[in-house]
């Protein structure tokens, strides 16, 4: 009679020990949950960006000047971007880097059956790019980073809109800059 009741406590404990995905508390499930989860938490900074008109018309003549028709089409493809950066500030804020902020954020781009690429950022600060793709056509990709003047730090940038992989390689190249300017 013991064993028929040990077993499922013992199979109830594995389950949910096996389902967290690391981070602080719950893990979140979705890249939007996690922007909710620590957008308003201590050492972090979150920028929503939604191109309008001129914004775009902006950014495309900037990038035409620096990177051609793949980096041009690709910014003209963007449906919104959101960038959340963690700089850890107070010993509270040190202690969440350490529960695994990094590995949350990993696994969620896991778990959600986003495809990582290879980019090499500028300046060594090179930002992890995982898409979600139809063959050659993405959707959204994420891409995780430092900042690269805080150690410690973190930076996820979530991205929707209509791309080639080639376009978001142009684009991934000049993320670092683009995050750097906008956490300021």
């Amino acid at each position: 009679m013991m064993t028929k009741i040990r077993f499922p406590a013992l199979f109830l404990f594995l389950l949910l020990v096996g389902c967290r995905a690391g981070g602080p508390g719950t893990p979140a499930r979705t890249v939007a949950s996690f922007f909710s989860k620590y957008e308003s938490r201590e050492g972090f900074k979150t920028t929503e960006w939604s191109a309008d008109l001129l914004q775009r018309l902006a950014l495309v003549k900037a990038a035409k000047l620096l990177g051609g028709s793949d980096l041009t089409n690709a910014i003209t493809g963007i449906r919104s971007a959101k960038v959340i950066s963690f700089a850890p500030t107070t010993a509270t804020a040190r202690e969440l880097a350490n529960q695994g902020l990094r590995q949350e954020a990993e696994g969620i781009l896991k778990g959600n059956k986003y495809e990582p690429i290879s980019v090499g950022g500028a300046a060594g600060s090179d930002y992890q790019v995982s898409v979600r793709a139809s063959g050659d056509r993405v959707s959204e990709f994420a891409a995780l980073g430092k900042l690269p003047d805080a150690a410690d730090s973190f930076v996820l940038v979530a991205v929707d809109g209509n791309f080639t992989r080639g376009q978001v390689q142009a684009l991934a190249k000049y993320l670092p800059q683009l995050v750097q300017a906008t956490s300021k």
